[in-house]
């Protein structure tokens, strides 16, 4: 169920540079670390947080994970969520029960907590050569700590809701 965003101007440029070697090794330092323990991140995450503010409230802290994430595997795909991406993982791996019961867990973290899990994800999918949807898992992990939980939804309903697939976890 793909959702009508507007194109973030961070993904735009991340996905312009893809293949910037020094840019994506600078932004990979910040694999594992806490938002600006890698300096060398700053000089690309910077000019796409417009205030303090937005420091503040840890919207920043999303950039920098989702730049991180780009870095080790920067293949975009236009469309789908981390539901429909794992979906195709689990599918081209063969190894639905493993894969479905990462992800139920991955659904129910919470935001200060959806760096490593994510990250081992996104590791999955590169190692399958499945491309991500950067505008939608940005807009996602923004929306990660939303109360109706939209963003789990959406995720479990592209992973779980098509013909000859499990229903069970």
């Amino acid at each position: 169920m793909p959702s009508e965003r507007k194109q973030h101007p961070f993904i735009t440029f991340l996905e312009e540079h893809h293949e910037d070697r020094a840019m994506l090794a600078e932004l990979r330092r910040g694999l594992g670390r806490a938002p600006g323990e890698a300096a060398g991140m700053f000089p690309y995450i910077m000019p796409f947080v417009h205030s303090e503010r937005d420091l503040r409230q840890g919207q920043a802290d999303d950039l920098f994970l989702i730049a991180s994430l780009f870095a080790l595997h920067p293949a975009s795909a236009a469309a789908g969520n981390m539901g429909a991406h794992l979906r195709a993982c689990a599918e081209a791996a063969g190894d639905d029960a493993a894969t479905s019961r990462r992800f139920v867990q991955l659904l129910n973290l919470r935001r200060p907590v959806l760096d490593t899990p994510l990250r081992q994800h996104i590791s999955l999918l590169k190692a399958q050569e499945i491309r991500v949807n950067w505008q939608q898992l940005l807009a996602d992990v923004m929306s990660w700590s939303r109360h109706d939980h939209i963003v789990q939804k959406q995720w479990a309903h592209a992973y779980w809701h098509h013909a000859g697939w499990p229903t069970k976890a």
